[in-house]
């Protein structure tokens, strides 16, 4: 009786300080919430916060956590679970090359016709992350597998399929940069390039001295200042899709140790067409026609209809676990974009953000709080609420996969979470383990004045409660 006693005794004293900590942290939270809310930049700012056990899913503090705020780019942490979910952690994206249209190789060696591309949605191709990637290695790939089949000349063009897929929403200023590259079913070297740039004196001209790599179809229109030293890098490239003309504005300081920006390609699959076609040549095998993207190829021949036949080489992307690594850590716009048209291509529809939330809201999430436009968060009209992101993040933590999805989130402030910037808003979303209790959480600022490093900081303060 006395050890029944004890027992009793020992479980009611823990679970008063279990309750005692839970108060107390909400009390600290309360407190510098608070601060945040009264500091002069947040004047006519709106803010967010909800802390979820990530266990239980108890709610540990919350304020303002319905409010639909701006999320910027910790919605990646929404799109990359849902692939991982959907998809599987295994995927591979498959970009194939094959023949065209019934054409044939003859008695010469001579392919009688075209040869295509064929997308797979793959944000990898051509990308410089991971050895098997690289441009020099996919189109090596390609080549060989063309020569395997005994071509030694291409009578038709080389067509490269896919077609651009900008979400709604997103603003003329970002389009046309590296950051905004347009999704498309044939991506290549992460749909961007780089503008080599050679600033002046002060309130001069910034001087283009060439691209890389060279993209002689485009055209640019150059109205770079040279800033004074210290005001940093203030260019964008403003380019409309499948345009050939680029536009640049702003400043770009004096002191600029990159001496580049980097810019979205207007039309993926026709550079990559043009490089495969390089590349065939350089190693022996000529190709008559021009190369074509498919919007060029049917607006040429005014038909849609391309077959496919036999396929002479197969590329596949790094596994779907080692793409949200990057996704996550570098904030890739384009990834996450890619991502929300493979989840449409999986559920045989074009609308890849509506499967996105239909699979959480069979998971108890309301999709009017999960309002959005895109899977990467840069569309300015995109809402969320931190109860939803909270949850979501508890929700996903029993995966087999979550080892994976953790690693991918960055680390900033000595914790373990997804930023997010969008124009006056910053966001957080990530766990966090405090005195052996593991939580989750997402913070969210819209709309304050100021700078931004300086509210970075105090976004901070908050947080360090959780530590």
């Amino acid at each position: 009786m006395r050890i029944t006693n004890r027992k009793q005794l020992l479980l009611s004293l823990f679970f008063i300080t279990i309750s005692a900590s839970a108060q107390n942290l909400q009390q600290k939270l309360q407190s510098a919430f608070g601060r945040l809310q009264q500091d002069s930049q947040s004047r006519y700012a709106s803010a967010s916060l909800t802390v979820l056990d990530a266990k239980t899913g108890e709610v540990l503090f919350a304020a303002n956590p319905d409010m639909g705020l701006a999320p910027a780019s910790t919605l990646k942490t929404v799109t990359s679970a849902t692939a991982m979910s959907l998809l599987g952690p295994d995927y591979r994206f498959k970009t194939t090359i094959s023949d065209v249209n019934d054409s044939h190789l003859d008695a010469t060696g001579t392919w009688v016709g075209d040869i295509a591309i064929n997308a797979g949605n793959d944000p990898t191709l051509g990308s410089w992350r991971w050895e098997q990637t690289a441009e020099a290695v996919v189109l090596k790939e390609f080549v060989d597998g063309l020569k395997r089949a005994g071509i030694k000349k291409i009578g038709g063009s080389i067509i490269a399929t896919g077609v651009s897929h900008t979400p709604a929403g997103w603003i003329w200023q970002d389009v046309g940069n590296y950051y905004g590259a347009a999704p498309n079913n044939l991506c290549w070297h992460e749909n961007q390039y780089d503008i080599l740039l050679k600033p002046g004196k002060v309130g001069q001209s910034v001087q283009v001295t060439g691209t890389v790599p060279q993209l002689p179809y485009l055209h640019i229109e150059n109205g770079l200042i040279t800033g004074a030293a210290g005001t940093g890098d203030h260019a964008y490239a403003f380019l409309p899709v499948m345009g050939n003309v680029v536009f640049l504005n702003g400043t770009y300081s004096i002191d600029q140790q990159k001496r580049m920006i980097s810019a979205a390609i207007p039309d993926p699959p026709f550079e990559l067409a043009r490089r495969l076609k390089d590349t065939l040549i350089k190693a022996g095998i000529s190709v008559s026609g021009e190369p074509m993207s498919e919007t060029m190829w049917i607006q040429k021949t005014n038909n849609a209809d391309i077959s496919y036949g036999r396929v002479f080489a197969t590329h596949y992307s790094p596994p779907l676990r080692k793409i949200i690594y990057w996704l996550n850590q570098k904030s890739i716009n384009l990834y996450a974009e890619q991502l929300i048209l493979a989840i449409a291509d999986s559920a045989k529809t074009s609308n890849g953000v509506k499967v996105l939330q239909d699979f959480w809201k069979a998971r108890g999430i309301d999709p009017e709080s999960l309002n959005i436009a895109d899977g990467s968060g840069l569309s300015p009209g995109d809402r969320v609420t931190t109860k939803t992101l909270a949850q979501i993040l508890k929700i996903v933590k029993p995966e087999t996969w979550f080892p994976d999805y953790y690693e991918s989130l960055p680390t900033y402030n000595n914790m373990k979470m997804k930023s997010g910037t969008i124009n006056n808003g910053l966001s957080f979303a990530g766990y966090q383990t405090k005195n052996g209790r593991e939580l989750c959480f997402a913070i969210i600022i819209n709309n304050y004045s100021g700078s931004s490093s300086a509210m970075r900081q105090k976004l901070f303060k908050v947080l360090d409660e959780l530590k």
